[in-house]
């Protein structure tokens, strides 16, 4: 596979920033037979790596958890896809304003929108977290809103490549 092929399939798998795709190829970390493992292993380090502007940056990037960008039908497909998975697609009107105090409460405090990987999550647990997570300091989310872009990424691949054999 040639990097604009790579770059065209992963670019999009650390949301809208196909800046860690093209690292990871250009770094000569990508190597046939692909698999979900190695690839995520290679773009998670080019992200680790990136300056801390470059993670701010994928981290602003997400989208709000059924926010503005949901409810206009403007999220990506995996967005889409993974939001839905988690019944977010369905809120009621105070569910709804719920997660909309609270991105917003987030968004002014850390400046980048709330990120977990919610696939096999409840909106319930996801409220839970969200009402912890605001509490942390603003180093202690930052590291792990990376942690779950990270993890989001690694079920993406999953979702396009075979694991190890």
């Amino acid at each position: 596979m040639d990097r604009a092929d790579f770059v065209q399939r992963f670019g999009g798998v650390f949301e809208h920033s196909p800046f860690i795709a093209e690292r990871a190829f250009d770094a000569g970390m990508i190597e046939a037979p692909l698999t979900a493992l190695d690839v995520h292993d290679a773009m998670a380090a080019m992200f680790r790596t990136a300056s801390q502007d470059e993670r701010l940056g994928v981290l602003r990037a997400h989208p709000d958890l059924a926010g503005k960008l949901a409810i206009a039908g403007e999220l990506t497909e995996d967005s889409k896809r993974e939001q839905a998975g988690a019944g977010l697609d369905r809120l009621s009107a105070e569910e709804h304003a719920r997660f909309t105090e609270l991105n917003t409460g987030y968004v002014e405090k850390f400046g980048f929108p709330f990120i977990i990987a919610v696939k096999g999550l409840t909106k319930d647990d996801i409220l839970a977290a969200f009402e912890t997570r605001i509490a942390n300091s603003q180093d202690q989310e930052f590291d792990t809103a990376c942690q779950q872009v990270e993890k989001i990424a690694r079920l993406r691949l999953e979702s396009l490549l075979p694991e190890r054999d």
